[in-house]
């Protein structure tokens, strides 16, 4: 009987505790903090957690939402505790860091959201738009259509490969003194020239309004093969061993 009672008494008291623990929740109080983040246990500096004003983290901490706690006393937050390792690595850092081929970005965008760390969700969503911009196919056409009101136009779906080639074309042309020629047009995605001449050799000239030469659109259409070249592009089209060089055919077509 009489063990049976101690037994009791032991339940009581450890049950008393847990209670007590839940009630005071001293560990988020403390300087150095555990925290259960879906039954994974994370151990870090209170100004960590506290780093972004008004975010979830900062909010339980110093109280300004209620917290649930765990048997040990712990703040607990009903979130994937997996991926919650990131976040705490960028409250750390102030930097994004995240494996090579992390394939949970998307998921790791909804922590961010409901912990509301915004400087977490912008670099977030940054790099989900550069990983699609990665695993999208690069599409790059040089259009010769040998007319002076079109001329030669160049378009890539990459608009990083147009600011390369604006470079380039600067580079090789006589105005480099002027920045980029006014005789070329230029978007995020394509450089065309508006007129051309042709010289008694046949080769065509761009000039400016003053007849002052600039290049020919030969060089041009090969600085722009040898820049697709150079950036790992593939060529699509099939030549046409008639039009003899490469920079003669009337269309090229490549592929990253």
């Amino acid at each position: 009987m009489e063990g049976k009672i101690n037994k009791k008494e032991t339940d009581c008291e450890g049950k008393c505790n847990i209670i007590e623990g839940l009630q005071k929740g001293k560990n988020c109080k403390a300087a150095v903090i555990t925290i259960n983040v879906g039954g994974h246990l994370y151990t870090t500096q209170r100004r960590t957690l506290t780093k972004y004003v008004d975010s979830i983290p900062e909010a339980l901490v110093n109280g300004k939402i209620q917290s649930t706690v765990d048997a040990n006393g712990n703040c607990f937050i009903d979130r994937d505790g997996s991926l919650f390792r990131h976040v705490l690595n960028f409250l750390r850092n102030g930097e994004l860091l995240l494996p090579e081929g992390f394939q949970e970005i998307q998921l790791l965008v909804q922590e961010a959201e409901f912990y509301q760390i915004k400087p977490l969700t912008d670099a977030l969503k940054g790099k989900c738009a550069t990983v699609r911009q990665a695993s999208e196919a690069t599409f790059l056409e040089i259009t010769d259509s040998h007319d002076r009101s079109h001329g030669l136009r160049i378009y890539c779906n990459s608009s990083e490969f147009i600011t390369r080639m604006k470079s380039r074309i600067v580079q090789v042309s006589k105005s480099r003194l002027d920045g980029f020629p006014e005789e070329f047009i230029a978007s995020s995605y394509a450089i065309h020239f508006k007129y051309f001449i042709k010289s008694e050799s046949g080769a065509r000239l761009v000039l400016k309004e003053d007849n002052t030469f600039i290049c020919t659109v030969e060089t041009l259409k090969f600085e722009t093969i040898m820049m697709a070249l150079k950036n790992n592009f593939k060529l699509m089209t099939s030549l046409d061993s008639s039009k003899g060089s490469i920079v003669q055919s009337d269309s090229l077509h490549f592929l990253k």
